[in-house]
């Protein structure tokens, strides 16, 4: 007797043959996954709650809001001066830059204009501040993807620069340097050598992150044509900073709405890439980088000599009016609305803030994703949660 003659064998067979029938009829229902809330050791809390037919996913929502602190309203209860100070923590990874746009909106009720020195070096400060927090991206997109060395390297380059801001103005990572006319202090001795030098260092380590991870093999499959945001797509959510411009869209408010800082008085170039994939997203964070150590070398040469306050009021008290200031900083647009009513503080307080706008495309950007994929997305947007929890 063959096998396939055995009755017992047939049976078995079957049963089997009945089974995988049913299997195959069987559909499963959508899965919700739920990703975060991330630790705020990390870029903050939030949670994205995922819907997933098997490893694509269907509907992905940000869910914020796990640590808001009230910055708009706490800032309407304290003086122009002490603004500064919780403003520090909106984004703290590039904290003097969120200073300046809010000082130059007070500037600009009191008809105030800082000295050229003064301009100068906030421009500096506020450079430095995008580099210190662009390479903390640039190691930590590594790491998202399963490669740590970079981040390393990271934080070994990046002390250089916050060394470089702790000496300029005493904090560093929350500075409270900026004043409303100028600033607390001129630079200290040796300063502009030793910057310098941090420069020369982060283009170096600039070059390695070149090396490590955009000729990777992995690190491309994972990047390329991965979280693809058309122009328009970008341009109708809102996106800014180096998210628009990895969209191909030539816009930096540095060049196109100086709002009276020293951008306009050297060379430099925007950087855009056509493909607007996460790829795109990390190459423009990384010339980015490294064009903003020239700028630095650029303006610390051609540094003017004078003073860094102009003449303001011992007690600030800033005339009855409203004004919208806003810059290019490190994530991208952030700005002030101020209303006056003649008071210490301001009467009422906008921020508009980068990160909330660019996490606007998730849902959009994550549709028909693989799980994996969402991880890489998420690192490429480069997101600050005080920057949204504001």
């Amino acid at each position: 007797m063959t096998a396939t003659s055995d009755p017992r064998q047939l049976s078995y067979i079957a049963h089997q043959a009945a089974d995988a029938r049913v299997n195959v009829e069987l559909h499963t229902g959508d899965m919700t996954l739920n990703i975060g809330p991330q630790h705020p050791a990390t870029h903050g809390t939030l949670r994205i709650a995922t819907e997933l037919d098997g490893e694509v996913v269907v509907r992905a929502e940000p869910i914020p809001g796990y640590m808001h602190r009230g910055y708009e309203k706490l800032s309407e209860v304290r003086t122009y001066p002490q603004v500064t100070t919780l403003i520090n923590r909106i984004d703290w990874v590039g904290s003097f830059a969120n200073e300046v746009p809010f000082i130059l909106a007070a500037e600009r009720l009191m008809e105030i204009e800082a000295p050229p020195r003064a301009q100068w070096i906030r421009t500096i400060l506020f450079e430095l501040s995008r580099i210190a927090n662009i390479s903390l991206f640039l190691g930590d997109m590594g790491v998202q993807l399963g490669a740590i060395t970079p981040v390393f390297y990271a934080f070994r380059d990046r002390e250089r620069v916050l060394n470089q801001i702790e000496a300029a103005t005493g904090g560093r990572f929350h500075p409270n340097f900026d004043r409303i006319g100028g600033l607390k202090d001129d630079l200290p001795k040796g300063w502009i050598a030793e910057t310098r030098d941090a420069m020369a260092k982060m283009r170096d380590f600039c070059d390695e992150m070149e090396g490590l991870l955009m000729g990777n093999e992995v690190f491309e499959a994972r990047c390329r044509g991965v979280g693809v945001i058309p122009e328009d797509v970008a341009l109708g959510y809102g996106l800014s900073g180096a998210n628009l411009r990895a969209s191909g869209v030539d816009w930096d408010l540095r060049r196109d709405n100086n709002p009276g800082l020293a951008w306009d008085q050297i060379e430099w170039k925007v950087w855009t890439h056509p493909d607007g994939d996460s790829f795109a997203r990390y190459w423009v964070r990384l010339q980015e980088t490294r064009e903003a150590t020239l700028i630095v070398d650029r303006l610390l040469d051609s540094l003017p000599s004078g003073p860094i306050m102009a003449k303001v009021p011992r007690i600030i008290k800033v005339p009855e009016g409203e004004a919208y200031i806003s810059t290019e900083n490190p994530l991208g647009e952030m700005g002030y609305y101020i209303v006056s009513k003649g008071d210490l503080g301001p009467f009422r307080v906008k921020i508009r803030t980068p990160s909330f706008n660019n996490i606007s495309i998730v849902p959009w950007i994550m549709k028909g994703v693989y799980v994996p994929d969402v991880i890489t997305i998420l690192g490429s947007l480069y997101f600050i949660l005080g920057d949204i929890d504001r």
